[in-house]
C-alpha cells in the first residue's frame, strides 16, 4: 500500500504530524511491510503556519498510483480551495482507493470533488464552510464513509491514523501502535 501525504504551505503540523507518526509506524513496526510513503508538495519545501520548514519527497508530481491520499488542515487550506491548479493537482488522486484529510483539509477534498454525496467533517469552525462540498457535515470526531474518511479538529489526527490502522490491519495492530506511542484514549 503506498499513500501520498499532502503538504503545503500554511498547514498545521500537528494535523499531519499525528496522522504521519500513527501510521507509517505500520512499516516500522513490521506490521505491514507493504506500506510505504512519500510527501508530496507543489514545491520542493513548504512552511507552516508557524514557520517550521518541511521537504517534500515529490514536487508537482500527479498523485495516480497512491492507493490513500491524506491531507491536513490549517489556515492555507481556505486559500488553495479556490486554487484551480492545486485543486486539479489533488483531483489527480481519484483513484485512490482511500482519499482522507484531518482538520480543513475536507475543503481541500471537498474542492477536489470527492465529498459530493458523501458526510464529513472537519474543525467545528469550518462547519459552514465544509457544507457545501458534501451531502452532510457530521459533528463527529471520524467520519468514515468507506473511501473517504474524514477527521475533526487538530488532535485528531492521531486518531484518524490509529481508526485507518484497525482498517488496514485491524484493531490488534491499532491496540499494538496505540500502545507504543503510549496513546490511551479510544476515539471511534
Amino acid at each position: 500500500m503506498k499513500a501520498a501525504m499532502v503538504v503545503f504551505d500554511n498547514m498545521t503540523t500537528l494535523d499531519f504530524i499525528g496522522f504521519y507518526d500513527a501510521i507509517t509506524r505500520l512499516k516500522t513496526m513490521k506490521i505491514r511491510e507493504d506500506f510505504s510513503w512519500n510527501i508530496c508538495a507543489c514545491s520542493r519545501q513548504v512552511s507552516d503556519d508557524r514557520g517550521l520548514k518541511i521537504s517534500a519527497d515529490t514536487v508537482g508530481e500527479p498523485l495516480a498510483g497512491y492507493d490513500l491520499l491524506f491531507i491536513p488542515g490549517g489556515f492555507g487550506t481556505r486559500p488553495l480551495q479556490h486554487d484551480r491548479v492545486f485543486v486539479d493537482w489533488i483531483g489527480t488522486a481519484q483513484d485512490a482507493t482511500l482519499k482522507t484529510s484531518v482538520c480543513t483539509g475536507a475543503l481541500l477534498l471537498g474542492a477536489a470533488g470527492f465529498l459530493k454525496g458523501k458526510r464529513a467533517t472537519t474543525h467545528p469552525s469550518a462547519y459552514q464552510e465544509l457544507a457545501p462540498y458534501c451531502a452532510a457535515v457530521l459533528q463527529q470526531r471520524i467520519v468514515d464513509e468507506g473511501n473517504i474518511v474524514t477527521g475533526g479538529g487538530v488532535s485528531t489526527s492521531i486518531d484518524l491514523g490509529l481508526h485507518l490502522i484497525e482498517r488496514l490491519a485491524g484493531a490488534d495492530a491499532r491496540a499494538r501502535i496505540a500502545k507504543q506511542m503510549d496513546y490511551p484514549y479510544q476515539h471511534r
